[in-house]
């Protein structure tokens, strides 16, 4: 099985992170993530992460720093997750190419329901909260 690209960008304002919530009928519905999404043959993951969220969130991002990389099997396909650290240089954030969003603590964080490939992020998060939050 092909390993499929994926991006997350992590973006903290006020104490807060930013969480999707997948598309009721998509695989893993409804479940919260830190957005972004698949990889384009071809294309530059920094430059896809800024693609998904313009076309999710309708945002103009500026891609910082990687923090966390995950290598995760689900049933469908293996993934390998790349997850940076984001700013929002334009835009407000809205639900185009999810079901919500929400801001939330590193508290609240830990009690949403999220996709298994998702853990490690939430994990290093909390490992980083006097620094972060």
């Amino acid at each position: 099985m092909k390993t499929i690209l994926v991006t997350a960008g992590v973006i903290i304002v006020n104490k807060k992170v930013l969480v999707a919530q997948r598309m009721e009928g998509a695989l893993r519905g409804l479940l919260w993530e830190f957005p972004g999404g698949k990889v384009k043959e071809g294309e530059d993951p920094r430059e896809a992460l800024r693609r998904e969220l313009k076309e999710e969130l309708d945002v103009d991002v500026e891609v910082g720093k990687i923090l966390e990389v995950v290598f995760h099997t689900y049933p469908e396909y293996p993934i390998l997750l790349l997850t940076y650290y984001c700013r929002i240089k334009k835009g407000v954030p809205k639900p185009i190419g999810c079901h919500d969003l929400r801001w939330v603590s590193l508290e609240e964080l830990n009690g949403l329901a999220m996709p298994p490939a998702d853990e490690p992020i939430r994990k290093r998060l909390a490992s980083l909260e006097g620094s972060l939050f």
